[in-house]
């Protein structure tokens, strides 16, 4: 029997295990903080940002840096359709509505059109998540809010490697959040980043993250305001730590698997993946394929084929608005459209040739047995 490929896998090494161990035995007391310093430093250093702050997830770190930012009650926040719950979670607790817009059918990512006809007097701010490694248009989007007066806030929990121009994804922004999930290049097993270069907006969310105990406050146990418990633990961040000595042969690796789908599904006709335009280098978080309308091959049936050979796939995130928590509305045909025929291909660090050219013989079979190539 075939063993079974999973769509996704943390890579773990001994290192990892080594420095989880010592922080477990050793990282208490004057110690706590040690691997969370290291870590905080480790990412803000590859990410090229001044403050970097670790937490408990990305959603956390979304949900402390739109609450500085003064986002409340009747506030809209301006977001793609397609995208996980996650993102749009923060913008509900806080009693702000998000607003969903299409996607660009190329990139899968935020439409700075929709953006800036959505944008109303209530406007306060615009999330621009980077799409299974794909990233949005920066310029475009950053150029919106600056003659508008909106922050453009960078969700970049798929994209640690993904680049855009010169700079890393998450640092272009009013401020980037990363997750560390682990089903992320990098992971600690649950966790996240909120990082800026604004030094009030640090220290607000530094605050916030801290139950509203201030840096420097004398006075133990006395806050400032009502905040989070957002904080990632020693442990976790040790192994954050490992995995950044790692990040740059934890990058690559994905970027070979993407290349290696990419190469081999080339001359298959109607099948794209995920894109990477110039200037800009894709972190190859989750290889995905989208087949063309007219292929005839339906979210279904790839479900099918691929379970069929003991093989993980994920599907493309339906569109929020479909949702039963949020008004449904059909007004963004891209986001409704492309999940119907697109799938996540398995994309763990350790998948050997053999395993993706399991994979690549699925989508290949697919698509010769697709109904417009029965009746062609």
């Amino acid at each position: 029997m075939k063993t079974w490929i999973y769509y996704t896998k943390p890579s773990i090494t001994a290192l990892e295990v080594r420095y989880a161990t010592d922080a477990a035995a050793n990282g208490w007391g004057e110690h706590c903080y040690d691997y969370i310093d290291r870590f905080e430093t480790a990412f803000k250093a590859h990410l090229g940002v001044k403050y970097a702050i670790a937490t408990s997830s990305c959603t956390g770190a979304l949900h402390m840096g739109l609450a500085a930012l003064g986002i409340g009650r009747g506030d809209e926040v301006i977001m793609a359709d397609t995208n996980w719950i996650a993102t749009a979670s923060p913008i509900v607790h806080l009693g702000a509505k998000p607003v969903f817009v299409d996607i660009l059918a190329d990139s899968w990512c935020l439409d700075p059109d929709q953006v800036q006809r959505a944008i109303t007097s209530r406007t306060k701010a615009i999330i621009a998540v980077h799409l299974y490694g794909n990233l949005c248009d920066m310029d475009w989007l950053l150029a919106i809010g600056a003659r508008n007066g909106i922050p453009v806030i960078e969700d970049a929990a798929e994209a640690i490697g993904s680049v855009y121009g010169s700079k890393r994804a998450g640092s272009l922004g009013k401020f980037g959040t990363f997750s560390f999930h682990g089903t992320k290049t990098v992971t600690t097993g649950e966790g996240g980043m909120f990082v800026a270069n604004d030094p009030d907006l640090y220290e607000q969310v530094l605050t916030l993250s801290n139950h509203g105990r201030a840096r420097g406050q004398t006075r133990q146990f006395w806050p400032e305001k009502i905040g989070f418990k957002y904080k990632m633990s020693n442990v976790q961040a040790a192994i954050g730590c490992a995995q950044m000595e790692r990040i740059n042969e934890l990058i690559s690796r994905k970027r070979e698997i993407m290349a290696y789908y990419r190469d081999r599904l080339a001359a298959v006709p109607g099948v794209s993946m995920n894109p990477e335009p110039e200037g800009v280098t894709n972190g190859a978080w989750m290889p995905t394929v989208v087949f063309g309308r007219d292929t005839g091959v339906t979210r279904g049936s790839l479900l099918k084929s691929f379970g069929d050979e003991r093989i993980d796939a994920r599907v493309f995130f339906y569109p929020l608005s479909s949702l039963p928590m949020f008004e449904k509305s059909k007004v963004n045909p891209v986001a409704w459209d492309l999940p119907n025929r697109a799938i996540n291909l398995p994309s763990y660090h350790d998948l050997t040739s053999n395993e993706l050219d399991r994979v690549v013989s699925v989508i290949q079979r697919e698509h010769e047995r697709s109904p417009v190539k029965a009746l062609g």
